[in-house]
């Protein structure tokens, strides 16, 4: 019997950014499993609408949601996640609906996850260095904020990961009985807090190499991303349990 699979795509005003996404999905190359799609827009109130429901008139087994407030980029995905699991779905994916990560590397995640004791599958855009990385387009700025943090984050938990911080993710959805999604934040920092609470349930991560497309972004977030995440590094450095449980749902 073929596995299930749920390719969950995530938008928040992207418009016909979201149609082009779902055009480069190569389900020829996902045969293997009883694949599905879902297309969750956060409140977006803009053309989003108009192309997700075209995307569902284009193929079969789609299913869209449209959030009647916004939940944050983690409630987001959170409210995917429950709908992989109550589904029974066994594997997912999730890919962001501005074309940031390109859609051409489901099949390798996928893959990884079902012939590789792997939980978890995430992208490095630094693998093969950082004359890429830049060549790339990864702006410079952002590059070497990346290799501090993460070099912070494989120094506190006895990691190796080359990118501690990119936003496409396949999981194995059974990783979810023992990590509650309601214990996940709601804000950016909730792909930085799964990773945590995947090391610290001794469920393996493994890296692929991926490129990006970058666009012009708020630096103002990127700064706030930032902050909350040393924040966290340094209240568990020092095990400040409760105040980490509190703030941060960890």
């Amino acid at each position: 019997m073929k596995k299930k699979l749920l390719i969950f795509i995530i938008t928040y005003k992207a418009k016909d950014k979201v149609y082009k996404v779902f055009k480069k999905i190569h389900f020829n190359k996902l045969r293997n499993y009883n694949t599905n799609l879902l297309i969750s827009d956060d409140f977006s109130n803009d053309k989003t609408i108009f192309y997700c429901n075209k995307i569902k008139k284009k193929r079969k087994n789609t299913f869209i949601n449209f959030n009647k407030k916004n939940l944050g980029y983690g409630g987001n995905i959170k409210k995917c996640l429950i709908f992989a699991k109550k589904n029974n779905f066994h594997y997912s994916i999730m890919i962001h609906g501005d074309g940031q990560y390109s859609p051409q590397y489901i099949s390798n995640f996928i893959d990884n996850l079902r012939n590789n004791n792997y939980s978890a599958v995430t992208g490095t855009r630094v693998r093969f260095g950082l004359k890429k990385a830049i060549k790339g387009g990864m702006p410079f700025y952002k590059l070497t904020g990346n290799l501090f943090l993460t070099f912070l984050f494989n120094l506190v938990f006895k990691s190796n990961f080359t990118d501690a911080h990119t936003g496409i993710w396949a999981y194995r959805i059974n990783v979810f009985k023992k990590i509650k999604l309601s214990s996940l934040p709601d804000n950016y920092n909730f792909d930085q807090i799964l990773r945590i609470k995947l090391i610290k349930n001794n469920f393996k991560i493994k890296e692929i190499p991926i490129k990006t497309i970058y666009r012009d972004e708020r630096s103002n977030l990127h700064i706030q991303y930032a902050l909350k995440f040393i924040l966290i590094i340094f209240v568990y450095y020092f095990k400040l349990d409760t105040f980490l449980k509190k703030f941060f749902r960890i």
